[in-house]
């Protein structure tokens, strides 16, 4: 059931009225003061709202109040509901109703997401599913048509591909306010007719393009890029990327998510070199479910952007007005003023940020952390949780990577994880030949993609360094963006076997395996990316995966999302697909093997 919500010209005169003093306000708000994100001042202000949105906003709102008001007196600070400008509803491993019900309590209110991941494995139909969703729930779930399914064509197979013809479709969905991110960066630069229908459909829609420049390189490709159409971009890593994102009339959005740590560098853009704050914006891109539960989600982005030296009220207009500009919103939400959605949160603090109370177009929410309303779910079909085709359970030995005959050692390559980013480094090292067989040494270890969308029986091997595995494990996963096939990475072939096909039996997930014995298991049965389960249920099993992986050796932060963007091959340096090993520098599948001796 789709939530249904007025329209502003639908309850002007109600507004008005109540504003008047003519009709009560369903609820009043006084006592307290305003952050006011339009003019960056706190005001000793009251509200009053009707029919979900903001009526009055002003000194005194006592002539709003009726009979039947609902009258909360504080002395906090009312703030706009959060917005998130970027980010992937599966990488919380959940679906729409159960990320809203882990959002909601920590004043998160409106988000746009980006579900490329289900596109990618469903195509345009799991797009739709979750679109419906979205609209069912108690907050603002604006959808963004994914534009890159595969993301680099010709590099990886995905379950299904996206085309013009469906994004012109999308953009007659009610819940759908632009195009996701543009990840085929080189496709644009080099005027690729079906990236260039894909933009202009979104274009003649008056929506928004989703921008994804990861390349260092800022010359004329960059300027090519901008020139066609992106509106913004989430993958800066330095001071230098925002900077020249901003002043191509781009946004850049500056993310904080479960792995990635990009505020802290590009909002020195804003406290040391003094630039305009209204075009950069706050965001998550991926939050795996225990970040959610247990830390937070756009509450947790703003704190830290005040940590890095921003001043409180800059931070929160990054977190809300600015993102409600930039997709053409800003008279519909990401403010208290007359005629918005009603989405506001009473917090004692702005800079410790509390979320006290959470209310979403006039409706308390949440209070003191605990979700006040229900979220609805849909009823997800048979084809959604049957998606794991790899063929038949798979054996050590395809897991072997055979070295030229005569050989002791080889020199390789070797994708390199880097903590809290999502590039890697495009490494090499020289491994011992046992048996034939080239073998991992110190903290190089196996990685292999497993096709799991049309049963090929495929499987692709490689390696990797960085997450510090030691013993006898490996760790599988259907959340393998984007293409989403099966990545398991481990220092034992017998246990990548175990892990493999634990996947194939429960229908997706994550598992962790160490001396034969599996140490976690998250069951996502939907497309291989979601559980319908209850949030903190999934954070849970989120937390005994982080665990285990801790168990097995591993140091890094939150390695999960490096070990699920081991087959991005949109990003640099070096990954993995079903097609080989892809130098993502040159966008060319490279050989694995340098020398033998």
């Amino acid at each position: 059931m789709v939530q249904k919500f007025p329209s502003w010209p639908d309850v002007a005169g109600d507004l008005i009225a109540v504003a008047a003093g003519r009709a009560p306000a369903d609820m009043v708000i006084q006592g307290g003061h305003v952050a006011n994100v339009h003019t960056r001042e706190i005001l000793r202000w009251d509200v009053a709202i009707k029919s979900g949105r903001f009526a009055y906003v002003g000194p005194d709102a006592s002539h709003c109040i009726g009979d039947q008001t609902q009258v909360i007196t504080t002395d906090q600070t009312m703030i706009p509901g959060l917005c998130d400008g970027h980010m992937h509803i599966e990488s919380g491993m959940l679906t729409p109703a159960e990320f809203a019900r882990a959002v909601i309590p920590h004043g998160t209110t409106t988000m746009f997401t980006d579900p490329h991941e289900i596109a990618n494995v469903l195509g345009l139909r799991g797009v739709r599913l979750m679109h419906d969703e979205a609209l069912m729930q108690p907050i603002n779930i604006y959808t963004q048509m994914p534009s890159c399914a595969p993301s680099a064509p010709g590099l990886e197979t995905t379950g299904h591909e996206i085309t013009p013809d469906d994004v012109a479709q999308a953009m007659t969905w009610p819940g759908i306010i632009g195009l996701g991110e543009m990840m085929n960066f080189p496709g644009v630069i080099h005027e690729d007719p079906k990236m260039l229908a894909e933009m202009a459909a979104t274009a003649r829609a008056g929506r928004t393009i989703g921008g994804h420049y990861a390349s260092p390189d800022r010359g004329p490709a960059f300027h090519a890029y901008a020139a066609g159409g992106p509106a913004d971009d989430h993958e800066g890593t330095c001071v230098e990327d925002g900077i020249s994102r901003v002043r191509q009339g781009m946004r850049m959005m500056m993310r904080l998510g479960s792995a990635w740590y990009d505020v802290e560098t590009q909002i020195k853009a804003v406290t040391e070199q003094g630039l305009d704050p209204r075009n950069f914006i706050l965001c998550t891109d991926d939050c795996h479910s225990g970040t959610l539960v247990n830390d937070g989600h756009m509450n947790r982005v703003v704190r830290h952007a005040i940590d890095c030296g921003c001043d409180p009220m800059v931070a929160l207009q990054m977190a809300t007005i600015n993102t409600a500009t930039h997709f053409g919103l800003e008279r519909e939400l990401g403010s208290i003023a007359p005629g918005r959605r009603a989405d506001v949160i009473l917090t004692s603090d702005l800079r410790s940020l509390p979320i006290e109370t959470v209310i979403a177009r006039g409706v308390v929410v949440a209070e003191q952390g605990q979700i006040a309303v229900e979220c609805p779910h849909l009823d997800w079909p048979a084809d959604a949780r049957g998606t794991v085709n790899m063929g038949a359970h798979k054996r050590a030995a395809d897991f072997e990577i055979p070295a030229p005959a005569g050989t002791s050692q080889a020199t390789v390559r070797v994708i390199g994880v880097v903590e809290n980013q999502a590039p890697t480094q495009a490494k090499t090292a020289t491994l011992p030949v046992h048996g034939g067989l080239i073998e991992g040494k110190d903290d190089v270890c196996q990685i292999a993609l497993v096709e799991r969308h049309r049963a090929t029986g495929g499987v692709t091997n490689a390696f990797v360094s960085g997450f510090g595995y030691a013993g006898d494990m490996a760790m599988a996963s259907t959340v393998a963006h984007d293409s989403h096939h099966m990545i398991v990475v481990g220092t034992c072939r017998d246990a990548m076997a175990l892990a493999a096909n634990r996947l194939a039996d429960v229908g997706g997930g994550v598992t962790v395996w160490k001396d034969g014995r599996e140490l976690a298991l998250i069951e996502l049965p939907i497309a291989g990316l979601m559980s319908d389960s209850p949030a903190t249920e999934v954070a849970a099993k989120a937390d005994q995966m982080v665990q285990a992986m801790a168990d097995c050796g591993c140091t890094l932060n939150n390695a999960y999302m490096q070990h699920s963007l081991l087959a991005l091959v949109v990003i640099p340096e070096l990954r993995i697909s079903d097609k080989g090993l892809i130098d993502v520098t040159t966008f060319k599948q490279t050989e694995l093997i340098l020398e033998a001796q």
